[in-house]
């Protein structure tokens, strides 16, 4: 069975990373599986390739974020998408799962359906929080709905889309067993300190945007501290080594829920970092930046009162949340 899986950004292929493997282990148990090997192409990472996916197109080339830096990158984000059609109608795959980053999949999922190839969207862009009449897309283009929190399921079915709850994959991730001894040898870290989680996004502009001003909440502790900054796969290791300079407080580290689980607390960019946070035991404030005129056009369509997914679950502000203005180093601290 030959599966096209897209994901475009870095939450979302871990997601598929994790999917991947989950399907090969249900084919293995199976007594006689009725689809073969399985056989996946699209568009990932070094998660989904480590998984067995063959990427047609990196994910790091689609992290971008708002709206003005999503029309900069227009001409090369639909050379990428065309490269992706033109390998589906290649290989023809038996179905398609797409996964978040709306804005590229659900034009992918378009292109399946007019091809007769079924596609489940894992995943489903968070509709219910901004640009509710786009649902219709989902009714129109999708023939499965697989949703990460209780209520989302109810919202769609309600608006005639075939959605299942199937749990939040971060859920089912141990946590980190490494004792907090053997994790600073790793990494060059003293357990004397106090160590903070910095997690500034895993897209390039959500870095530029977030991270200065993070950095200058740095500066601004004590030497009591050393401050762990998980690099996403999205994100090249040298460009963020060359934004930390020379501040030997700041360690870069591969993973970021080691980090979080060993922290006191964390500086966290809105996103699925707020969840490994949340389920890490980490507290944490939540920050976030985007350009004025993005947040200008978009802050009007936005339907919820918090922007962080453990406020809304709560139905409360149980973490702080610095947004535009109120994100500054004096409020971070």
């Amino acid at each position: 069975m030959r599966i096209l899986i897209s994901a475009g950004e870095a939450s979302g292929e871990m997601y598929g990373a994790q999917l991947i493997e989950a399907l090969r282990n249900c084919v293995a148990r199976a007594p006689s599986p009725a689809g073969g090997q399985l056989e996946f192409f699209g568009v990932g990472g070094e998660r989904m390739r480590a998984a067995g996916c063959e990427t047609i197109v990196d994910a790091k080339d689609l992290a971008v974020v708002g709206i003005t830096e999503i029309l900069s990158h227009l001409p090369k984000i639909y050379s990428l998408f065309d490269k992706l059609i033109t390998e589906a109608d290649k290989r023809r795959p038996d179905l398609a799962i797409v996964i978040d980053s709306p804005a590229f999949n659900w034009r992918v999922a378009r292109q399946m359906q007019k091809r007769g190839i079924p596609v489940v969207y894992y995943v489903c862009p968070q509709f219910w929080a901004w640009r509710q009449g786009r649902v219709r897309l989902l009714r129109k283009y999708v023939n499965k709905a697989l949703v990460i929190f209780p209520f989302e399921e109810k919202f769609y079915r309600d608006r005639g889309v075939d959605a299942t709850f199937v749990g939040h994959p971060l859920a089912d991730l141990p946590k980190p067993e490494i004792r907090r001894e053997e994790y600073a040898a790793q990494h060059g870290l003293d357990t004397a300190k106090i160590w903070i989680t910095i997690m500034p996004g895993s897209r390039r502009k959500e870095v530029r945007m977030n991270l200065p001003t993070i950095l200058e909440a740095v500066a601004q502790l004590g030497s009591a501290y050393e401050f762990l900054l998980p690099v996403a796969p999205t994100l090249d290791w040298g460009r963020m080594q060359n934004l930390i300079g020379t501040n030997g407080a700041i360690h870069l580290i591969p993973e970021a829920l080691p980090a979080l689980a060993h922290s006191r607390a964390g500086i966290i960019a809105s996103g699925t970092a707020t969840i490994e946070a949340a389920l890490m035991g980490t507290p944490f404030v939540m920050v976030y930046r985007v350009s004025p005129l993005t947040y200008a056009l978009g802050r009007p369509r936005v339907k919820v009162p918090c922007f962080a997914m453990v406020n809304l679950i709560a139905g409360k502000e149980v973490v702080p949340e610095l947004v535009q203005a109120k994100f500054t180093a004096q409020n971070i601290l």
